[in-house]
């Protein structure tokens, strides 16, 4: 069943994610994206860095960087912390 935990996947650990944004977002938008960093790049793209502590969060802050309107250029998971 879909929303039974499974013991293999949930490690209790949390993931730090690094989402690459097309277009520079103004640094305001830190408390909305949960405290995430934003890292402003030279070349135009803006970098969020931050916890995820799981898929369900990831995917409403997903949906946060879809109702931006810039384009998502990549995500990658950088790191596992222990909860």
């Amino acid at each position: 069943m879909f929303n039974e935990r499974n013991p293999e996947t949930d490690t209790g650990q949390s993931m730090v994610y690094q989402i690459r944004l097309r277009g520079h977002l103004s640094l305001q938008w830190e408390d909305w994206f949960y405290g995430f960093t934003i890292t402003l790049e030279d070349n135009g793209d803006t970098l969020l860095t931050g916890p995820v502590p799981d898929q369900s969060a990831l995917y409403g802050l997903l949906r946060k960087v879809r109702d931006l309107g810039l384009p998502l250029l990549s995500l990658h998971c950088i790191e596992i912390t222990h909860k």
